[in-house]
């Protein structure tokens, strides 16, 4: 089932933000653009080198007015543990999303019901709480959080120039369509 164009569902959670733990809910999402990163477990293998990644691209993002969240079914204090434990997750500044309850997990529709665990999901929403894009991988295959920027470009474009979208490859500054009955068949 797909969550695109749709609003995201009301949640309450515990969190891990910068040394402190923290209160979240959906309403976070609200006034800016933000990432959700779902990844299946701390003290894992793959799930660390993404969220490294992910903190890589961690300025870029705020640059582009972007919140970036990331969110396992462990709670909030694995999460303040492994951060504490592991060189790679130290450098995170970003929020840490703990999820025991599958609560988020399921309104994303990213988690093993039968592991228990999330799906390597990404999710880009808009300043209205509404999902733009969406990505879910199986656990072997890592993400790349550079590919996140063009993406929320694009859908930051699209929002402010509307009857205008953005073709494939598309980069800052580049070629727009404006679709028309004119346009079909000439592409």
């Amino acid at each position: 089932m797909s969550l695109i164009g749709k609003q995201v569902e009301a949640f309450h959670a515990q969190a891990y933000r910068q040394g402190k733990f923290v209160e979240i809910s959906n309403e976070e999402f609200n006034g800016k653009w933000n990432v959700i990163c779902f990844y299946p477990a701390d003290f894992t293998f793959v799930c660390p080198t993404e969220l490294e990644d992910l903190q890589e691209q961690y300025t870029t993002l705020k640059d582009l007015g972007v919140e970036v969240y990331s969110c396992s079914t462990d709670t909030h204090f694995t999460h303040k543990a492994w951060h504490d434990t592991s060189d790679a997750i130290g450098k995170i500044e970003y929020t840490m999303i703990g999820d025991p309850s599958h609560q988020i997990s399921r309104i994303f529709d990213v988690l093993d019901e039968e592991a228990g665990l999330a799906q390597r999901g990404t999710f880009i929403i808009d300043p209205d709480g509404i999902v733009q894009a969406m990505e879910i991988n199986a656990d072997g295959i890592g993400r790349d959080a550079s590919s996140l920027i063009d993406k929320i470009r694009a859908g930051q474009y699209v929002r402010s120039h509307p009857g205008e979208v953005c073709p494939a490859k598309w980069k800052e500054d580049g070629a727009t369509l404006k679709p028309s009955f004119d346009l079909v068949g000439k592409i």
